[in-house]
C-alpha cells in the first residue's frame, strides 16, 4: 500500500500536463479537513448495506470522466430526462444516493467548499478499498461542470464495440491500451451486469464463450427472459478486487463481449497474462497499475480554478 502511494506521488509529480497539475493532494486540508473521511464514511455505510455498491461507485467515476471530463456532469438531473443519465451507454449507472448523502453532510460542515466531482473521485477510491483493492491518494480541486446533455454521452465505450473501436475511444481520452485493459476488464473484477448487455452475444452463440459457460449464462439469461436480471461480471469473486477476472476471460468465461474481445488481441492478451504470471516472471502488479490508471482517468478534462462551480446540491447546477 505504501509502495503504491509513493509510486503515484512520483507519477503525478512528473507525468501530468499543466491543466492536470492544478489538482492537489490535500486540497481541502485547510478549508474542510474532514472532507475525505466524510466521503469514506458514506461509502463504507453504503457498501456494508450492499457490497455491490462498491462496483457501482467505481463505474460512476468512469462514466462521469468519459463525458465532459471528470466534472460531475453525470450527476445533474433535468426534469425532461435529456441529461447524461438517460444516454443508452449510461443504462444502469447508479450510486447517486451515496454521493448525495456525502454532499449533504459536507454542506452541513463546509458549505460551498467540496465539489461533487471530487466526491465522485474520492468515493470511487474508497469503493475500491472496500472491495479489498489498493488504497491510492486522490488529488482533489476539481470543480463542477454546469451542463449535462444526453447527446454528449453518445460515444461511450460499449459492450458491442470491436477491439479497434475500444482502443480508439480510450486513446481519444489520452488513455493507453494498458489503461483499456485495466479500466475496462480490470474494473470488472467487481460488480454485475444485466442480461440486456449479453443477450446479443448469447443469441449469436459467440465462440469466445466456452461451451460450459455458455450454458450457465443462457440459463441465467434465457431467450425471452427478463433482460433486467443481473449476473456477476467476475463469476468467481464478484465482490473481491483480484485478478480472477483475467483468468475468467482467458478461460472463455468473459461475461460481456467487450471483455472477451480484449483477449483476442495479441497486445491486450500479453498485458492480461502479465498479471496472471508470478511477479518474479512478469514484474506486473495489477493493484498498482490499476491505481495508476484510475488516477490518470480522474484527471481527464478536469475543471479547476475559476472554471465551473461548486454545486450546492449534486443533481442541479447553482
Amino acid at each position: 500500500m505504501i509502495t503504491i502511494a509513493i509510486f503515484l506521488v512520483l507519477f503525478l509529480a512528473h507525468g501530468l500536463s499543466f491543466s492536470e497539475a492544478q489538482l492537489q493532494f490535500g486540497f481541502y486540508s485547510q478549508t474542510c479537513p474532514s472532507a475525505e473521511s466524510i466521503v469514506r464514511n458514506a461509502v463504507q455505510q453504503a457498501v456494508s448495506r450492499d457490497p455491490g455498491t462498491a462496483a457501482v461507485l467505481l463505474r460512476l467515476q468512469f462514466h462521469d470522466c468519459f463525458v465532459e471530463g471528470c466534472d460531475g456532469s453525470i450527476l445533474i438531473k433535468h426534469a425532461v430526462n435529456d441529461d447524461e443519465r438517460f444516454a443508452p451507454g449510461n443504462a444502469g449507472v447508479g450510486g447517486f444516493d451515496v454521493i448525495d448523502n456525502a454532499k449533504s453532510e459536507l454542506e452541513r460542515l463546509c458549505p460551498g467548499v467540496v465539489s461533487c466531482a471530487d466526491i465522485v473521485a474520492l468515493a470511487a477510491r474508497d469503493a475500491v478499498v472496500a472491495a479489498k483493492g489498493p488504497f491510492y491518494e486522490v488529488q482533489t480541486g476539481r470543480r463542477d461542470g454546469q451542463k449535462s446533455e444526453k447527446s454528449n454521452a453518445a460515444n461511450l465505450p460499449d459492450v458491442e464495440d470491436s477491439i479497434n473501436v475500444l482502443k480508439s475511444k480510450f486513446r481519444e481520452k489520452g488513455l493507453s491500451d494498458k489503461d483499456l485493459v485495466l479500466l475496462s476488464a480490470g474494473s470488472h473484477t467487481i460488480g454485475t451486469t444485466a442480461c440486456f448487455f449479453i443477450m446479443a452475444r448469447l443469441d449469436a452463440q459467440d465462440s469466445t464463450i466456452s461451451p460450459e459457460f455458455f450454458q450457465v449464462l443462457r440459463s441465467k439469461c434465457p431467450k425471452g427472459g427478463d433482460v433486467n436480471v443481473r449476473i456477476p461480471l467476475d463469476w468467481e469473486s464478484q465482490f473481491l478486487f483480484d485478478v480472477q477476472i483475467f483468468k475468467n476471460i482467458r478461460n472463455g468465461k468473459g461475461v460481456i463481449k467487450s471483455d472477451s474481445v480484449l483477449y483476442q488481441d495479441n497486445d491486450m492478451k500479453k498485458i492480461m497474462e502479465s498479471y496472471l504470471a508470478s511477479n518474479e516472471s512478469s514484474g506486473a502488479n495489477f493493484a498498482a497499475d490499476f491505481a495508476e490508471a484510475v488516477v490518470k482517468m480522474g484527471a481527464i478534462g478536469v475543471k479547476t480554478g475559476v472554471q465551473g462551480e461548486i454545486r450546492r446540491i449534486c443533481n442541479a447546477t447553482n
